[in-house]
């Protein structure tokens, strides 16, 4: 599918540029995004390496198989085709609780991480299996508990609610990923694709197609009582991790209300605090880290590189469709029918962008919100917008781009499914908290 949209979408962006006569822009856009792609694509790389770094720590130190048996229950009715002890499981979690989180530069390497570990388990070279689509559903839906980018966002343009996108966020991002489980598990038995499903396969360590690195050693010059010693230290950093984070916050309270440092710290210290947490885990098990993180991070470099024609071909046709006046013109043709269900036309605009392009939404809604205001009701719709849905396609170009997906089967369907389902949870729940 993704084929027949890159096709079509390339070709109706010529031709409106050709009709709106924007040539000159289209010839600039392909360019700059051709630019773009690799420049993001090598921005990723450091990130993608750390990030991976981290989970082969994490990995090797057996927390991954820890995490994946807590949470069987729920993943094994989600996931029935994949085993409990494989660390996709693990991957995932990690995956979806970073986005919940808004910590998007982590999520983006578990993510990869986690559709390697899928593909592992793939029979068929180059095809999505069922477990990859519901996956990649999940994260399009983009299920948040923490938009700390859109609340940071409202408060520099000087939003006097600046986290009241909160429960908004909540609800048009839950039902996002109510919608698009249901709809990435009912598709997958449609007959068109379930024939192009990929069987199982009995062995999962007999495939090739995700290249493993071997694992870092534990070391064994340490003794029991050497593990005690590191498990003492650890408690005594938690500790006085704890007695820190608390002063602070009583010190921000004193300035600032509960609601804003509570979010502050929730956004500036959940990062450092998960890279403290998953190397010293490492240390306190007695795995070599510092190597271990090496080899995890040598598997992030190849994984960024390889996505970068991926994302040239999806970032050059959303910036042609941009550039050309196709998006203005589909814009004014859809306004008056969005109209009746309570979406402004200066609101419409984000909601079409932001399965395409991250960036240029997130562009959209600062434009709009500088226009319209942040505690507008259009400021409160397009941050709803911004923080409750995902960039579908930019999430397929990395993820299947990682592993060299083409047949993408009932995957784009599902994703978009999901979006529309947040748009429209998050137009009604807006109209209803702020109309």
């Amino acid at each position: 599918m993704l084929n027949g949209l890159f096709v079509l979408v390339t070709l109706a962006s010529i031709l409106a540029a050709a009709l709106t006569n924007q040539m000159s822009s289209l010839t600039d856009a392909i360019l700059v995004s051709a630019r773009g792609a690799v420049d993001l694509a090598i921005g990723l790389v450091g990130v993608m390496a750390f990030f991976l770094g981290l989970m082969r720590v994490s990995t090797d130190a057996g927390l991954m198989t820890r995490i994946s048996r807590a949470i069987s229950p729920v993943m094994r009715l989600l996931f029935p085709s994949v085993p409990m002890e494989s660390p996709a499981m693990s991957a995932m979690l990690l995956n979806i609780s970073a986005n919940m989180l808004g910590l998007g530069n982590a999520a983006t390497p578990f993510g990869i991480k986690a559709i390697q570990e899928l593909n592992s388990l793939n029979s068929r070279t180059g095809t999505a299996t069922n477990a990859m689509v519901l996956f990649l559903a999940i994260n399009t839906a983009g299920l948040a508990i923490l938009p700390s980018g859109m609340i940071a966002l409202r408060a520099s343009l000087g939003s006097i609610d600046a986290s009241g996108i909160f429960l908004s966020t909540w609800f048009a991002s839950g039902c996002a990923t109510i919608v698009g489980v249901t709809a990435a598990l009912l598709l997958s038995r449609f007959p068109y694709y379930r024939i192009s499903e990929p069987p199982p396969i009995s062995d999962p360590s007999a495939t090739t197609e995700t290249p493993t690195v071997k694992a870092a050693e534990p070391t064994n010059a340490k003794t029991p009582e050497a593990s005690k010693t590191r498990r003492l230290l650890g408690l005594t950093f938690f500790f006085v991790f704890v007695i820190l984070a608390i002063n602070h916050f009583s010190e921000r309270t004193n300035t600032e209300d509960f609601t804003t440092t509570l979010r502050e710290m929730a956004s500036h210290w959940i990062l450092p605090v998960l890279v403290a947490s998953l190397l010293l885990y490492g240390w306190i098990h007695r795995i070599r880290v510092y190597e271990s993180f090496v080899e995890g991070a040598k598997e992030g470099f190849q994984v960024a590189i390889r996505i970068i024609p991926y994302l040239v071909a999806v970032l050059v046709c959303v910036g042609m469709f941009r550039a050309s006046g196709a998006l203005d013109f589909l814009v004014g043709l859809v306004a008056p029918a969005t109209a009746l269900i309570g979406m402004p036309g200066e609101a419409l605009p984000m909601a079409i962008l932001r399965p395409l392009t991250g960036s240029g939404a997130f562009g959209v809604a600062t434009e709009t919100m500088t226009a319209h205001g942040p505690d507008s009701l259009i400021g409160y719709m397009v941050s709803t917008y911004q923080g409750s849905t995902e960039t579908t396609f930019y999430t397929l170009a990395v993820y299947f781009g990682a592993i060299g997906v083409k047949n993408t089967r009932h995957t784009v369907p599902a994703c978009l499914i999901a979006d529309i389902a947040g748009i429209l949870a998050a137009t009604l729940i807006v109209n209803i908290m702020f109309g």
